[in-house]
């Protein structure tokens, strides 16, 4: 697909996949190496624990950071998201077997990206993030449920309000609300507050979305273990659960879909 993404394959048959975005400064191979080392409290590796995900890390650009006055991996294009979700879509059998993660700014595009595009896929994870645009987000929300707007549509409003996305701009339903999330953040993140995570999940409710909500006394700005290990695999196992009954993992409504823009 592109030199900018790091695949790690399933080791069974393949029947989800897992798209995780890396924080700022990082890039895809470092993170996707650092977190395959986290352990649950059982010992085991997320990819012994969910042999048949595949692990997709796009890697972002490099560009000149004003605040270190460096060159560094910095997340901007959720073009490359999207388009990256909707091949990966294709490849499994569709969005609701596509699970949308991410840590830090990558966490914070990925919810965007995810916002603004409206696919329902079939979990999001994020792990010592924010909410960007947090306030114009909750009025947003406000207008969903006062006078029925459209949030997917006023989030894209806010992101390109006088002109085209361009080209692998989604053209897809408002299921968005319907997505389970899982946020993790530690109190002793000295890197994004305690209280940002915190507004990412109350933001995220305003919305409509069902959030599970995890914090943790230490782990710093990464992702406790072995409890957060664990949180996260009992999470993913009960949303795959929830899809099975409902019938969503063989049948796809074509709205979740995203397709590139006319």
């Amino acid at each position: 697909m592109s030199e900018n993404i790091h695949i790690v394959a399933a080791s069974a048959q393949h029947t989800h996949t897992v798209i995780f975005l890396h924080g700022r400064g990082s890039n895809a191979r470092e993170f996707a190496s650092e977190f395959f080392e986290s352990q649950a409290s059982d010992g085991q590796f997320i990819t012994e624990i969910f042999p048949g995900f595949k692990w997709v890390y796009p890697c972002a650009t490099i560009r000149h950071a004003e605040t270190e006055d460096e060159d560094m991996h910095q997340w901007f294009d959720m073009a490359f998201i999207w388009e990256i979700m909707r091949k990966e879509a294709e490849e499994v059998g569709g969005m609701n077997k596509v699970i949308l993660a991410g840590i830090s700014q990558g966490c914070a595009t990925a919810i965007i990206a995810l916002l603004a595009g409206g696919a329902r896929v079939a979990a999001f994870i994020g792990f010592s993030s924010w909410l960007p645009f947090e306030q114009e987000i909750l009025h947003i929300a406000t207008e969903a449920f006062t006078i029925k707007a459209d949030p997917v549509k006023g989030i894209r409003n806010l992101l390109f309000p006088n002109e085209h996305p361009g080209p692998g701009f989604p053209d897809c339903g408002s299921n968005v609300s319907q997505v389970p999330v899982l946020v993790e953040h530690a109190e002793d993140d000295d890197t994004v507050p305690f209280q940002n995570g915190a507004m990412l999940r109350d933001g995220l409710r305003a919305l409509g979305m069902r959030i599970d909500w995890q914090q943790y006394t230490d782990g710093g700005h990464w992702v406790n273990e072995p409890q957060g290990i664990d949180d996260m695999a009992r999470f993913v196992t009960k949303c795959l659960a929830r899809s099975s009954k409902r019938g969503l993992s063989t049948v796809v409504d074509s709205r979740d879909e995203i397709q590139p823009a006319s």
